[in-house]
């Protein structure tokens, strides 16, 4: 029997020490106090019973919305009347058709929609970019088998299959399914800053801060002193430095995690990982969540300031292990280095700062000139080899990465550079890293296969 969510994440905090899954995706339902549950999934759904039908917030994945609808019909028979998107990420609305049919089977009306105004053309921009978002997503999550997960602590990397699928072949592999399901429900009531409303019994505040996405909100039950954050706290380092994705807000995330603070909560409900009860409690972690993205964002303005470039800052901004070993602070998803290069690109823009990479030669030609310089590309994935046995695998992978430019049809060449991407995968705690640098192997291994 898994433990109930409150006692672990209690026994978690007070502890610090992580002996079970802390991001549990198995589908269950878990009444947390009088008229409020959650359903662990991928997202998970909360959902409160306001007297006069049921508030839900986040949908779940395509995937896993029906088996989630299916948990909250275990605990309560009563109408879906409001849906609440908290952001417009897919593991987060595409599974309201499932309560859409839900509500059909069942001859109600269907949930109203509610959310920030920018769900909406988040939601054009994926059918825009249908294609590359299954692509990315692909490669995001396809460092991790479904078998792994990332330890005993549970994080992000439990995600992965329902997320886009651990098997996949990363890369340029063309995708037939649309990224935003048909189905999907688009918000029938959306705000601009906040939003105040009365179902049933409860009042309900929504506010919007940018963090993780440009359209999250997060709800508040002045009443009752419940917070429901979304993914404004995911039991990992926050995910404000996806290196693949739209633009993220570190500053604005931390003023968000303070803003609810001074609110007062006392059960707080995330769309990741496990609810949190007590007022200090709650209050500790989303101050220490805070103040490790402020601690980002200052010493990169601070370096900006100074005339750094991006190599400089990059390699030099940290965040102490002693945070990063906290149980809801773990790099496992996003990892601080990302974050620093999402904080560069919202204050500095695009470019880096060497001269050369603002109109730099195709990767192709750089790498043929620096294996001619070298004496071939064999003798370049021979020193890539020598150092990754070293353990220097940041220089390795660079010159992996020349010599496969360099001879793009070589068996030998991309045997071993993806022998190099595929170790240090496993070398790496994060999903994103382990996601691109399998990618990266699955490249050399396809070329690989093509010429045998």
């Amino acid at each position: 029997m898994a433990t109930h969510p409150i006692d672990l994440s209690t026994r978690v905090i007070d502890s610090g020490v992580i002996d079970e899954r802390l991001n549990r995706v198995d589908g269950d339902i878990w009444e947390l106090t009088d008229n409020v549950a959650i359903v662990e999934s991928f997202s998970h759904c909360v959902t409160v019973n306001t007297g006069d039908g049921l508030m839900c917030f986040d949908a779940s994945g395509a995937q896993s919305g029906a088996k989630v609808v299916e948990a909250i019909r275990t605990w309560s028979s009563a109408p879906i009347s409001h849906l609440v998107y908290t952001h417009g990420h897919l593991d987060h609305v595409g599974g309201s058709g499932a309560f859409l049919a839900d509500a059909n089977a069942r001859g109600l009306q269907r949930p109203r929609v509610v959310s920030h105004e920018a769900v909406l053309p988040r939601f054009a921009r994926y059918d825009d970019m249908s294609d590359f978002n299954n692509l990315i997503n692909r490669r995001q999550f396809g460092g991790i088998r479904a078998d792994q997960g990332l330890g005993v602590g549970g994080g992000a990397g439990e995600l992965a299959p329902a997320a886009g699928g651990a098997g996949s072949a990363g890369g340029g592999r063309p995708v037939s399914h649309r990224f935003l399901p048909e189905d999907a429900l688009a918000p029938d009531h959306t705000f601009r800053e906040s939003l105040s409303m009365t179902v049933g019994n409860l009042a309900v505040e929504m506010h919007h801060d940018r963090g993780e996405t440009d359209d999250h909100l997060w709800a508040w039950f002045p009443e009752k002193k419940w917070i429901v954050t979304g993914d404004f706290i995911i039991w990992n380092f926050p995910n404000a430095g996806n290196p693949q994705k739209v633009q993220r807000y570190a500053a604005e995330w931390a003023r968000a995690l303070r803003r609810m603070v001074a609110m007062g909560p006392e059960l707080l409900l995330p769309a990741h990982g496990l609810p949190i009860v007590g007022k200090e409690r709650i209050a500790m972690v989303l101050g220490e969540i805070a103040t490790a993205l402020e601690s980002l964002v200052t010493q990169v303005i601070h370096l900006m300031n100074d005339g750094a470039t991006l190599d400089t800052i990059v390699h030099s901004v940290k965040v102490p292990d002693a945070v990063l070993a906290k149980p809801y602070l773990r790099p496992l998803y996003d990892e601080p280095e990302f974050v620093v290069r999402g904080i560069w690109r919202l204050y500095g823009g695009w470019w880096d700062g060497a001269a050369s990479r603002l109109k730099p030669s195709p990767d192709a030609v750089l790498g043929t000139e620096i294996a001619s310089l070298a004496g071939g590309a064999d003798v370049l994935i021979a020193r890539a080899k020598g150092l990754a046995e070293d353990g220097d695998m940041r220089l390795a992978c660079h010159l992996a990465d020349f010599a496969g430019w360099a001879a793009p049809d070589d068996i030998a060449v991309h045997t071993r550079r993806a022998e190099i991407y595929e170790l240090r995968r496993k070398q790496e705690l994060s999903l994103m890293s382990k996601g691109i640098f399998r990618a990266a192997a699955r490249e050399s291994e396809a070329v690989v296969k093509r010429q045998q």
